[in-house]
């Protein structure tokens, strides 16, 4: 099985796992992990937020949990994103604090569509200015930080070559790219073709992104880059990855689990614990996406969104096991 190298970090496969805002806490990150995701990142936390933490605001605390990690989870990057290399500057001391003690890289955001990340001009706001997503990659490479970017097609027209080689240009030791344009849903298909032509044109790894939700289409991805990055079909199902890499030695899928798959959301709901990281509306969430495919699926899920605590999260979900 092919793999690559991001900086000095050697990845053990070419299966990634995308950062996602509510979704890839420490918890998530570590099951994903466990069923071979080669790379995780924390969900995207703005570049302001860790200057919060830096400065000991009190309002701080809550971010706090979202940059807690261990090294079993190695290698791991930290996802954020900004409106100005000033701002990475003056994160300087927390961000040299973090990586690469706690975290092997740091990855840019150039790609999060939310109107909240569109109204800082942070997120995909900054591939109309592609020269401030360079200032950030130059500073933080001559910090001696490994760099990663995260874009997509456009923020509202395709400019994704343009903007890897300004990327590349900046020191960045790798780039993901998300098929589609900032103003696209997901019932736009992810335009892959733009990940093939900047493979073609670059010579740093470029990790695809976008639609991919089945071992086969790792496999797909991975014919036309170095990197396979699955996003929402990893969302109640780590087993992805474990499957993903089962197909890619085999050519064979495995059968979907709810059993093994409903174990992966009770080693999530432990993990929670053990960390202190016991967040009941981003539980309930998560634990409602690992119940599929099996009778009355819509309203267990229901019935998970009613219950008030992780102990009767627990109690509800072990009878489903067995």
């Amino acid at each position: 099985m092919k793999t690559f190298s991001i900086g000095n970090i050697k990845l053990k496969n070419p299966v990634l796992l995308s950062p996602m805002v509510d979704v890839t806490d420490l918890p998530y990150r570590l099951i994903c992990k466990k069923n071979g995701a080669a790379l995780s990142y924390t969900e995207m936390l703005h570049i302001e937020s860790l200057i919060q933490i830096q400065n000991n605001n009190p309002k701080s605390i809550r971010l706090i949990d979202k940059i807690k990690t261990t090294k079993k989870e190695f290698p791991v990057g930290i996802q954020t994103t900004g409106r100005s290399v000033v701002e990475f500057k003056q994160a300087s001391k927390i961000l040299h604090q973090l990586v690469p003690k706690k975290f092997n890289l740091i990855d840019i955001n150039c790609g999060c569509p939310s109107h909240l990340t569109l109204d800082n001009q942070s997120g995909a706001y900054l591939l109309n200015n592609p020269k401030i997503i360079s200032e950030i990659i130059s500073f933080l490479k001559d910090e001696n930080f490994i760099v990663t970017a995260k874009i997509r097609k456009g923020y509202d027209k395709d400019n994704p070559l343009k903007v890897s080689k300004i990327i590349e240009r900046a020191g960045a030791d790798a780039i993901t790219i998300h098929g589609r344009l900032a103003n696209q849903g997901r019932s736009i298909p992810a335009d892959w073709s733009i990940i093939k032509k900047a493979k073609k044109n670059i010579g740093i790894p470029v990790i695809g992104n976008g639609d991919i939700n089945s071992p086969k289409k790792v496999e797909e991805m991975l014919d036309i880059a170095d990197g396979a990055m699955i996003a929402r079909a990893a969302i109640g199902n780590p087993l992805i990855f474990k499957n993903a890499l089962y197909y890619l030695k085999t050519g064979k899928e495995k059968e979907f689990s709810f059993k093994e798959n409903i174990k992966q959301f009770n080693d999530y709901l432990s993990l929670s614990k053990r960390y202190d990281l016991i967040d009941l509306t981003r539980i309930k969430y998560l634990g409602s996406n690992f119940i599929r495919e099996i009778d009355h699926a819509s309203s267990i899920r229901n019935d998970v969104m009613k219950l008030k605590s992780i102990e009767e999260i627990e109690s509800f979900i072990k009878p489903l096991s067995k």
